[in-house]
């Protein structure tokens, strides 16, 4: 016997706020029958009810494109007891405009299906996908695409900032331009590339340093957009053009006589499905480095 599992489509107020906010008309979910071709599948004029039975839950079987399906329709559980599935879909209604990548992904299929909204409300993952027709309902995932993308950066190697200046063995002095930089490397600052697959769902994403934080360990942190300017002999006394800190007292009394600098890098992260689909994404990681800085005075010889 097949199983049913019922999910809310657009009854919650998230997500009719999120359809308000991108200027869509908020949809509604159909209140008929909950059968397969039943009436109350059939949906009215800016109502959507997509119905569907799950063979996934039986043995050795699953739903179509080797996802399981989902019965939208109204309660927080199916017949069987199951909690609701951790995505809802909602046709949109009227369609986005024919640019959409969505729309594009659809007209590539043979253009007969509509749009759905997809949310999962478990990881704020909020997306468009388009459905052919024939298909009982959308398919949810096997992962969510952003697990996927944090897979992929899992499999990348990105490393602290490689830090040029200043150098731990190098010896700095109070109130001079102390210039900051760091060493450029796929590692240490990117673009770094990687794909990661669930069943028929492919995601790549591409990682890239977008700001360094210098926390100095006197008290005070730097926040630089770029890998900083290497300092040249030629540039005497004068401050950074973009990343640079002056310290106002020594590093005496502190551990090892040096104060603990920390570069932490941000990376950014966009990721989207490959092969034209809508869904795409970004978020970010962080990366440290530290070194150790010793600060004098200067020495005065009479």
């Amino acid at each position: 016997m097949l199983t049913k599992r019922r999910i809310t489509l657009a009854g919650s107020t998230a997500a009719a706020a999120v359809l308000l906010a991108a200027g869509t008309p908020p949809v509604y979910a159909d209140k008929g029958g909950t059968g397969v071709g039943g009436p109350g599948c059939r949906g009215a004029s800016k109502y959507v009810k997509v119905c569907a039975s799950d063979p996934s839950s039986r043995p050795g079987t699953s739903g179509s494109s080797g996802m399981p399906a989902v019965d939208s329709g109204l309660g927080g559980e199916g017949e069987s007891g199951t909690a609701a599935a951790k995505c809802t879909y909602t046709k949109l209604v009227p369609q986005p405009p024919a640019n959409n990548l969505a729309m594009q992904d659809g007209q590539r299929q043979g253009g007969k299906g509509a749009v759905y909204q997809v949310m999962c409300p478990d990881t704020g993952r909020v997306g468009v996908v388009w459905v052919p027709d024939g298909v009982p309902a959308p398919a949810d995932p096997a992962v969510d695409p952003e697990v996927l993308a944090r897979r992929a950066v899992d499999s990348m190697r990105l490393d602290g900032p490689d830090v040029a200046s200043p150098r731990p063995g190098g010896k700095y002095t109070v109130g001079v331009p102390m210039w900051l930089w760091v060493n450029q490397g796929e590692s240490t600052y990117g673009p770094a590339t990687a794909s990661a697959s669930a069943g028929d769902v492919t995601v790549t994403a591409t990682a890239k340093v977008t700001s360094i934080r210098w926390t100095t360990g006197d008290g005070t942190a730097v926040t630089c957009a770029g890998p900083g300017t290497p300092y040249r002999g030629s540039e005497r006394m004068v401050d950074s053009p973009d990343c640079g800190h002056r310290y106002t007292r020594t590093s005496s009394g502190q551990p090892g006589e040096r104060f603990s600098l920390t570069a932490t890098s941000t990376w950014t992260v966009d990721w989207e499905v490959a092969g034209g689909g809508a869904d795409s994404g970004q978020f970010t990681e962080t990366r440290d480095s530290a070194v150790g800085v010793r600060v004098g005075e200067v020495q005065v010889v009479d």
